[in-house]
């Protein structure tokens, strides 16, 4: 079965999430994606190590069904082999600094002169403005940034997300810029730069906050997990457990009141609308713990499922790889790794009925393939022999 990206050569220089997961997207599509790993291996690789060589978690979601090689950028054999690597590739991505990309070679306006219609993707934690483009910052910085974090935990302790939620979805923007790209270099012939940020993609996500504080000047405050825009929504206590339960709109309030056996709050002005129900939301919140500490988890959801009012369970990473609904709607593709693990590859966030995305292949050792990448671009034996003599793979 034919792949939508199949024939497509990316040249990955990524590190960490917004880049090495947009490659590993493209390369769920099909494309022959090939990470450019630092002799050695690159700093990303050995965050939270889970395998015997020290291979970290995110590094495998993020760089499945990829080659790896090894090059030193730095010297000038590594610069020939980049421009040999760029002469044949569709795509390059490189989450770097501005400077460091053109340090490297790797700027558009240098990959344009090797090769005129490849597309640069070139994801960067606060884009190329002028007042920003210098500053250096992670996942988190983005989310502090963007107002999220202010707005998360308490008045007295905001509160980031855990997981890399702007990195990732980060990489998911350049996977489609990326793409469109493809899409239109096939009407005009040119490539062109593909650029998000990590700022600009945690503003998106605040932007209903951001654009509500700039026409009413509500400035609100952190209210922990209780939504202030409609209510009851917030994460209660059952007696075995936690749940998140979301009550949006005048109908499903009517089905909450209901199973709470209140119905007179269905008349009480404090609650006449998804606003006010926020602005009220702590005494909806205390009416539902009350509720929720008299049940199990279980029996609180069942209850709740049976009203169709929006909830769940509040899982551990160990609950989420034990409930079996989960595991069998294929959300995990398990892969065995060269170092004898047996790793649960999380599928991606999408999927197309004719060409699916498929996850075949483990995330690449240390320069896996450098000599097989090596010959496919046409570097004979005794050149390959001369690089690794350099240490320049």
């Amino acid at each position: 079965m034919s792949k939508v990206l199949e024939g497509i050569r990316v040249l990955d220089f990524g590190r960490y999430i917004a880049g090495p997961f947009c490659g590993a997207l493209l390369a769920d599509m099909g494309a022959d994606v090939i990470r450019v790993d630092r002799v050695g291996g690159s700093e990303d690789r050995f965050v939270m190590p889970v395998t015997e060589h020290g291979d970290g978690a995110v590094f495998l979601q993020a760089n499945r069904n990829k080659r790896s090689i090894t090059l030193e950028l730095g010297s000038d054999e590594g610069r020939r082999v980049v421009r040999r690597l760029v002469e044949s590739a569709d795509i390059v991505i490189a989450n770097m600094p501005a400077p460091t990309l053109t340090n490297l070679g790797l700027d558009y306006e240098s990959l344009k002169a090797i090769k005129s219609d490849i597309i640069l993707v070139a994801p960067s934690a606060f884009g190329d403005s002028a007042l920003l483009r210098d500053k250096i910052g992670f996942d988190g910085v983005g989310q502090a940034m963007s107002g999220g974090v202010y707005l998360s935990g308490y008045p007295d302790q905001p509160m980031k997300s855990m997981v890399p939620v702007v990195d990732f979805a980060t990489a998911i923007a350049c996977a489609l810029g990326a793409v469109a790209a493809l899409y239109e270099r096939n009407r005009s012939g040119e490539g062109q730069k593909v650029e998000s940020s990590l700022l600009q993609t945690a503003l998106n996500f605040s932007s209903g906050y951001l654009i509500e504080e700039q026409l009413l000047k509500l400035d609100r405050q952190a209210s922990g997990n209780r939504s202030q825009s409609y209510g009851p929504s917030d994460i209660f206590k059952a007696s075995d457990g936690w749940i998140i339960v979301q009550v949006i709109g005048p109908s499903m309030f009517k089905r909450w009141a209901k199973i709470m056996g209140r119905p007179e709050l269905l008349d009480d002005p404090r609650f006449a609308d998804d606003e006010l129900r926020g602005q009220n939301g702590s005494l909806l919140s205390e009416l539902m713990a009350e509720w929720c500490n008299k049940r199990s988890r279980n029996q609180a959801l069942q209850e709740l499922a049976t009203a169709k009012i929006p909830a769940g369970p509040v899982y551990s990473p160990a609950e989420v790889h034990a409930d079996q609904a989960i595991a069998n709607s294929g959300a995990f593709v398990w892969l065995q790794h060269p170092q004898h693990v047996e790793a649960p590859y999380v599928a991606a966030p999408l999927n197309l009925s004719r060409t699916p995305l498929e996850i075949t292949r483990h995330a690449p050792l240390v320069g896996e393939h450098t000599e097989e990448i090596l010959s496919e671009f046409g570097f004979d034996a005794e050149e390959i022999k001369d690089l690794r003599h350099n240490n320049v793979v």
